[in-house]
């Protein structure tokens, strides 16, 4: 009889202990509820923070090398503009000689009309033969081989005194004593050519346009 007391006595202290431990008051579960709420709310806050800037980041990347790009484009377009940097030709520095290029990079040789003749006249000064001596010298030295064009260039104004008939006809004679003193003096008759464009190809004053350009071709004979 004693021990089914003590039994009985001990199921009822078990019973109390598992419903002490399971039994919450609803305002604590409210609480856990309403912070696990919170807790929830403030992770999707973060997860959609942290979207905008992944997706903020991915633009300025894309933004960045778009910038990137562009100044590549303009980096090469501006090399592409600038000037090559050119040896120097060999002909600075000759009395009354300038030097210049095309647009083919070939070298123009200009030498003043009236340094090379007497007006209205293709019979070379005797005093040009020294500035043209020294072209020919570099011209036999650096381009040996290249081919050789000598343009006779004039004014515009119309010719009334001298023999010439047109102004083509005097650049024509002109180019033409300037090819056979080239020859004279060792430039190989078969690269050399002359030709005339008269007043089609004026420069900024009559005595400028007034001219004989030697220019160096690009390619070999």
């Amino acid at each position: 009889m004693k021990t089914r007391l003590m039994a009985l006595a001990l199921g009822l202290i078990a019973g109390v202990g598992l419903t002490g431990c399971n039994s919450i008051s609803q305002a604590d579960y409210d609480a856990a509820i309403d912070e696990n709420t919170q807790l929830r709310e403030r992770l999707a806050t973060l997860q959609g923070n942290v979207r905008q800037s992944n997706e903020r980041n991915a633009q300025i990347a894309q933004e960045n090398e778009s910038l990137r790009q562009q100044v590549r484009d303009l980096n090469n377009r501006s090399a592409a503009q600038q000037p090559a940097v050119r040896q120097p030709s060999g002909f600075e520095g000759i009395s009354g000689v300038d030097v210049g290029y095309n647009a083919s990079g070939e070298i123009i040789v200009g030498v003043a009309g009236d340094v090379l003749f007497s007006s209205g006249k293709a019979t070379l000064r005797n005093s040009a033969k020294a500035s043209l001596d020294q072209i020919i010298g570099v011209i036999n030295r650096q381009y040996a081989g290249k081919r050789i064009r000598v343009e006779g260039h004039t004014d515009s104004d119309p010719i009334r005194k001298s023999g010439w008939k047109t102004n083509e006809r005097l650049g024509a004679e002109r180019a033409m004593a300037v090819e056979e003193y080239l020859v004279s003096k060792g430039v190989d008759n078969d690269r050399v050519y002359s030709a005339t464009f008269g007043s089609s190809r004026p420069k900024g004053t009559k005595q400028d346009s007034r001219r004989v350009e030697i220019v160096i071709l690009g390619g070999n004979v």
